[in-house]
């Protein structure tokens, strides 16, 4: 009994049919839209939104110009109704006995500090036989993707640093593992400064990471702890475009040397040399609800094998 009357108080509290106009103006973009999409006037479509807005004590929208654009409250809505009917079509494939071909999803977001080839070692694991995987990479400020994670708009937050705890948000760090850091430039400058590493490294061009990342903090404290002085010769954000630069003689650059083999071979570039003493973590930051997440599992263990964490 008691199971019943809480039962019914759910469905009265979440109105599916509100919860369907809203998901509607959501995907298409304004009220006008979906009540043309769902054969409805503009006043009831609007009605039926505020109704919603009125159960959820929250507002969904707000007005950018003549558009519509999603609260904050408006996107965790939106993604859990997106999963409520994916799963009611998925329900109606199997009734009438089609295939599913309805991929699991599976949203990343990446550390723009990370290396793309690193992500892309770390993230293979996601496409292993078994349960098939559509998988969304989303590249952004660390801070920024981790607020999006407690909003669940993200699955998982790959990082090279642990989540900062002053942002009040629950959640919990993975170590996948780290590595050790080698030097490259192109064949003819990395010929130049091999012999008598590191310390052929002062007055050397150099090519760093932008701002104060993990890695060029690293560097920096390393170059001092040695009295290496290099002569930086340019400033990245996006670790791609350094490595580039760097192909083109343009200067020396570091990356993981978990990575070298696909940083030679990409990039046709030369050792400068190696440096274990400079160690980068990689790390999953994941809320607590996500943990179990197959592409999650797949993705941790195999890190911890190949990165040694």
């Amino acid at each position: 009994m008691i199971l019943e009357t809480l039962g019914a108080a759910v469905v009265q509290w979440l109105n599916y049919h509100h919860l369907l106009y809203f998901w509607t103006a959501a995907r298409e973009g304004s009220i006008t839209a979906a009540a043309a999409k769902l054969h409805l006037t503009q006043p009831t479509v609007s009605g039926q939104i505020r109704a919603l807005e009125r159960a959820l004590k929250a507002r969904l929208f707000e007005r950018a110009g003549r558009s519509l654009r999603l609260t904050d409250a408006g996107r965790l809505v939106y993604r859990h109704a997106d999963e409520i009917f994916g799963i009611g079509r998925e329900l109606i494939d199997a009734l009438r006995d089609r295939p599913r071909g309805r991929p699991m999803e599976f949203t990343v977001g990446v550390a723009d500090t990370l290396p793309k080839i690193l992500v892309h070692r770390l993230l293979a694991p996601a496409f292993a036989p078994g349960e098939e995987i559509r998988l969304t990479c989303v590249e952004g400020d660390p801070d920024h993707l981790l607020a999006q994670l407690a909003l669940h708009d993200l699955d998982l937050v790959v990082s090279d640093h642990p989540a900062n705890p002053r942002l009040g948000m629950k959640a919990f760090n993975h170590l996948l593992g780290d590595s050790g850091v080698t030097f490259f430039a192109a064949p003819a400058l990395a010929a130049r400064h091999r012999r008598g590493f590191p310390r052929s490294l002062s007055g050397a061009p150099m090519l760093l990471p932008h701002g104060t990342t993990t890695l060029r903090r690293a560097l920096e404290q390393w170059f001092d702890d040695r009295g290496i002085s290099p002569r930086v010769r340019g400033e990245f954000a996006d670790s791609g475009l350094l490595k580039a630069f760097g192909a083109q003689g343009d200067g020396i650059f570091a990356a993981p040397t978990a990575v070298e083999r696909e940083v030679r071979r990409m990039y046709g570039v030369g050792v400068v040399g190696r440096e274990p003493a400079i160690r980068e973590r990689f790390y999953a930051i994941s809320v607590e609800r996500r943990v179990k997440h197959p592409a999650v599992v797949a993705i941790t263990a195999q890190a911890r094998r190949t990165l040694g964490a």
